[in-house]
């Protein structure tokens, strides 16, 4: 409980802003500011009111700032982004294996994953990400990294069925996960997913020993699904139906599972979109950089399915760049579909926040602004070249902010970015650090 002094209540901070988008509803509050206790917010009101009621250890001011929940990245491989760069312009299949899964095996380790995971944090702080849901092998130093950095995470067990440096296939993938369920429990901020990695790589007896694990241990699952036409097609010719229609006959589709992609969507399959309940984390940036296809996010809306969005990994996108990302969402869903109101600003904003965060399960704790929910904040000056002037907010936000006017950066109330800068770690250390992992790998890739 906080502190009474003087007929006012203590608070560890208030932060007051010229503008306050808290999402959830839909509204834009003119200065009004935030107050927060052991890192959750207890209060949002008119700046003046605010200031009468609580007395706080430490208070800032955002004068030309939005104020708004940290973005929520729905579909990450943080530890990629130590191969940002390495293999561009190529199909899905030949950049996967020719280039990515040659490498994975030759250098993928927990020491591999820690340090992809601390140069991806440290992106995606910047750029005003507070939570990530990562899909990637080692997931136990994901976590560490993220409790280490303050980042909230959800982090997934991969399965996948051929040898890989985690594991022999997807039995050992499963017991891996079974095993780490309990340590990863006891990390803060971070939660767990099941993730087995796409239909084409994980058979029937996989996929239900992660339907079951991910049951047993009420996990959300997480997975690739219908990402290119090829996948489709391969899927149909061996089983005599989509992967999608393969996945529901395993009992695998509820509003437990996140299905990242989604880009080859026919009228059976949106039914059983429909009809499950399932999210969709849409990746706009990766898919057009692959041509991969372009997920029906008009029709998706219009049905009612539920939509988050995500960068994917550094290297298929190249940037973890959250606020990129939604300005892509919203324009390419207007292009695709011959509507300008097909993903407005507020839709867009709301998928990249709290739609992120339902997506993973992390929508009581983080996704809008609300008292009693996770002071996860971020602030974008607006006072910049880009972005004045401001008549609308959110629609500076969602179509000219870049992430360089994020100034600052709170998770769980703890100030992780302050004036564009890490309060935490030093970048070119982590550059230096990085470094012999970036030349053994160009020279590994040099060899091939």
């Amino acid at each position: 409980m906080a502190l009474e002094k003087s007929g006012m209540q203590s608070v560890d901070l208030i932060i007051r802003a010229r503008w306050i988008v808290p999402i959830r509803p839909q509204t834009v509050l003119h200065d009004h500011a935030l107050a927060v206790h052991d890192g959750h917010i207890i209060a949002i009101g008119p700046a003046e009111d605010i200031r009468a009621r609580y007395v706080a250890s430490t208070t800032t001011r955002l004068d030309h700032h939005v104020l708004m929940p940290g973005l929520v990245n729905a579909h990450t491989h943080a530890a990629m982004t130590l191969m940002r760069g390495l293999a561009d312009d190529l199909p899905l299949m030949t950049w996967l294996n020719e280039h990515i899964w040659p490498v994975e095996g030759r250098f993928v380790s927990p020491e591999f994953v820690a340090m992809g995971t601390e140069l991806a944090i440290a992106e995606m702080l910047r750029g005003g990400t507070t939570t990530f849901n990562d899909m990637y092998f080692f997931p136990e130093a994901a976590a560490e990294v993220a409790h280490r950095m303050g980042m909230r995470a959800t982090v997934g067990h991969v399965v996948i069925d051929f040898p890989t440096a985690y594991a022999a296939n997807a039995d050992a993938c499963l017991q891996a996960a079974a095993d780490l369920l309990p340590r990863l429990r006891k990390i803060p901020l971070i939660r767990q997913s099941i993730a087995p990695h796409a239909p084409y790589t994980v058979g029937d007896a996989g996929l239900r020993g992660a339907r079951d694990l991910a049951k047993a241990e009420a996990l959300p699952v997480h997975m690739h699904v219908h990402e290119t036409a090829y996948e489709v097609q391969e899927a149909t010719d061996r089983d005599g139906m989509r992967p999608l229609a393969r996945l529901a006959r395993l009992g695998l589709l509820d509003q437990h599972f996140l299905a990242v992609h989604m880009t080859q969507l026919n009228d059976e399959d949106l039914a059983i979109c429909r009809g499950s309940g399932l999210y969709v984390a849409h990746c706009p940036e990766s898919n057009l950089k692959l041509a991969s296809g372009m997920t029906p996010v008009a029709t998706l809306r219009k049905q009612g399915t539920p939509l988050a969005i995500g960068t994917d990994g550094a290297a298929s996108n190249n940037d973890l760049d959250m606020l990129g990302e939604l300005r892509t969402a919203a324009l390419l869903a207007k292009g695709v579909s011959g509507d300008p109101t097909a993903f407005p600003a507020w839709e867009a904003l709301e998928a990249a926040t709290q739609g992120g965060a339902e997506a993973i399960g992390w929508g009581a704790e983080t996704g809008s602004l609300e008292p009693g929910k996770a002071a996860d904040c971020i602030a974008i000056d607006l006072d910049h070249p880009a972005t004045f002037p401001v008549y609308d907010p959110v629609s500076q936000v969602a179509y000219c902010a870049g992430r360089d006017q994020v100034s600052h950066v709170w998770v769980q109330g703890k100030l992780r970015i302050a004036e564009g800068r890490a309060v935490d770690w030093d970048t070119q250390d982590l550059f230096a650090r990085a470094r012999g992992w970036v030349q053994r790998i160009r020279e590994k890739d040099n060899d091939a």
